[in-house]
């Protein structure tokens, strides 16, 4: 019995190997969605996806938030402390934040002039905001947005935010990841200022852990095309109303749209300043980009992100270590311009003017929450409340202007994580081209990487 069944798992083996990674995650999500469309038929069959298939996906998911805080901990300690020279960290630390708020400027500006140009939230009727009013303004979902971003205090308490009082409370939660950053990059300046010899038994010590995490990052990776099948299996499941997707149809239309946009912007810049073939680029990050399209988090995809844009894109591990990271707490082009749609979508729904100075408005706050913004699900949808409130929207029409997106927001938040992911890759290519960190990528495919 023996000899067939090795046979088999060797047969397995060789079958998976020949398909790169992106396709097998693709394969994973078509599977998927189809999967869940033939499960959508009655509530016991939602339900078993629900109870039997949909947990591995929340495993898959949990796995990469838990070596998240790790990587980042580890890779920006390593990556710092290799730099040798404290001014070769201002130089890449600079360029990292002007590139990320020009790309996020960039994408506020192309969500407002299509939000304008095509004006989705004239098309909606009054019965349809009622509709949506009565389903979702008192949902939980809604009343916990709107609490959330309450919390928030003062246009600069992302600031206040990035400083750690407790670092190991801080690595406890990966909604802190600002925090662990802050520390990791203050942990390896001091590795940089201190004598060498006595910082060479600490940097050892790091280089070890990275290797060990990394290779943590691929196990996790091997689950990837089956994780994804019970994602997008179960997001097919737990839609409640396609009729109210489709009544909303030209606000989302808006957004991605703008988002294509967005992904047009990053290509012209990779092929013009970066000199390379942009669909060869996308090709080199597209497992990352699916896994944070059926994640919806972009800390969740960064193990895998880092690993794409340093091993197949070729940016040296001293820039990846630091950029991705960085990029994955306040770079948020998608999300951004997706807040920028929505806040005149609403306004414009419920007859609220907006002036082109509250327009302004709109692309400072939306800059500065992006900044502020957990690099988790939902996000976005508290992000909004600050940036509708910095408009002077009515407070008693805010469970109503979110109840107005609510039914498409997880579809959406699929999509602009998809854009924040891809806009990481980019600044962090451009950063390494600049200062000639960007070499051949160190492995060609996974096939190559996985057989090491």
């Amino acid at each position: 019995m023996r000899v067939p069944i090795r046979l088999g798992l060797e047969l397995n083996k060789l079958l998976v190997m020949k398909i790169a990674l992106h396709w097998q995650i693709l394969i994973g999500m078509v599977l998927g969605i189809l999967f869940g469309i033939l499960m959508s038929g009655g509530e016991w069959t939602k339900q078993i996806v629900q109870d039997w298939v949909a947990p591995f996906g929340k495993i898959f998911v949990s796995l990469l938030k838990m070596i998240a805080i790790p990587l980042i901990l580890v890779s920006l300690v390593k990556g710092v402390a290799d730099l040798q020279d404290i001014s070769k960290f201002s130089k890449i630390g600079g360029r990292t934040i002007i590139i990320y708020i020009m790309t996020t400027l960039i994408a506020i500006v192309i969500g407002l002039t299509l939000v304008n140009l095509i004006n989705p939230g004239g098309g909606i009727s009054q019965e349809t905001i009622d509709v949506l009013t009565e389903k979702y303004a008192n949902s939980s979902g809604v009343t916990k947005k709107i609490e959330t971003a309450a919390k928030d205090s003062g246009p600069l308490q992302f600031l206040v935010d990035i400083v750690p009082s407790n670092i190991f409370q801080s690595m406890s939660n990966n909604k802190m990841m600002l925090q662990v950053i802050f520390f990791a990059i203050l942990f390896g300046i001091g590795l940089l200022l201190i004598d060498p010899k006595k910082a060479a038994p600490v940097k050892a010590l790091f280089d070890g852990l990275n290797d060990v995490v990394l290779k943590i990052v691929d196990l996790i990776m091997l689950i990837a095309p089956f994780a994804v099948f019970a994602l997008l299996a179960n997001v097919i499941v737990t839609t409640n109303d396609p009729a109210l997707l489709l009544s909303l149809l030209w606000y989302a239309g808006t957004v991605v749209l703008g988002l294509v946009l967005m992904v047009v912007v990053y290509l012209i810049v990779i092929s013009l300043y970066v000199k390379r073939n942009p669909f060869s680029f996308l090709a080199q990050i597209s497992p990352a980009q699916l896994l944070a399209f059926s994640t919806s988090s972009s800390a969740a995809t960064l193990p895998v992100t880092m690993e794409r844009v340093t091993e197949h894109v070729g940016v040296d591990k001293e820039v990846s270590s630091f950029v991705l990271p960085v990029g994955a707490t306040i770079n948020m082009d998608g999300t951004s311009l997706y807040q920028a749609v929505a806040a005149v979508f609403i306004a414009t729904a419920l007859n609220h003017d907006l002036t082109f100075g509250d327009q302004l408005t709109i692309v400072l706050t939306a800059l500065l929450a992006s900044i502020g913004s957990a690099a988790v699900p939902g996000a976005g949808m508290v992000m909004l409340v600050i940036v509708l409130e910095s408009v002077g929207f009515p407070a008693d029409k805010l469970a109503i202007g979110l109840a107005l997106i609510f039914a498409v927001d997880r579809p959406l938040d699929m999509c602009r994580t998809v854009i924040n992911v891809t806009g990481d890759a980019t600044v962090a290519t451009v950063v390494g081209k600049s200062v000639g960190k960007l070499g051949d990528p160190q492995v060609q495919n996974w096939d190559d990487h996985y057989k090491k």
